[in-house]
């Protein structure tokens, strides 16, 4: 299968990524950047907002938004924010997957906008995401 033709730019004010249903998962690393952000100490950041399992940690949902950090104007930890969201679209299942690439386009109005990307890039970018949670992307 022929990779996807890659253009993205994120749109200004668009938080589309954000009300999809799902989690906001969360490396070690992801927690010690938010919580410094934030002025916490990582264990209590992880206390008020992290919800851990056996091999996966995520963001706490409320029961109004996807997730603890997401205001009408968007992302309340930008700077800060989990590698999963900043490597967004660029998630080795989207960027390999035609299909999954434009069902995604779906509700990201940033897909198919923009200067192309080489596939290189892009691939570099989706690595980003698979080396922040191995435990979802084994081998």
């Amino acid at each position: 299968m022929k990779a996807p033709e890659i253009r993205f730019t994120c749109q200004p004010g668009c938080t589309k990524c954000c009300d999809q249903q799902g989690f906001v998962y969360v490396s070690e690393a992801d927690i010690l950047r938010a919580a410094k952000f934030v002025k916490l100490s990582p264990a209590k950041f992880e206390e008020k907002y992290v919800y851990r399992t056996t091999n996966q940690r995520r963001f706490r949902k409320p029961p109004e938004k996807q997730c603890p950090f997401l205001e009408s104007y968007g992302c309340s930890i930008h700077p800060a924010k989990p590698t999963q969201c900043k490597t967004f679209p660029f998630w080795p299942e989207l960027v390999e997957n035609r299909a999954e690439w434009k069902r995604t386009g779906k509700y990201c109005p940033g897909i198919g906008k923009g200067e192309l990307i080489q596939i290189g890039e892009a691939m570099e970018r989706a690595e980003e995401q698979r080396l922040a949670y191995p435990e979802d992307y084994p081998g």
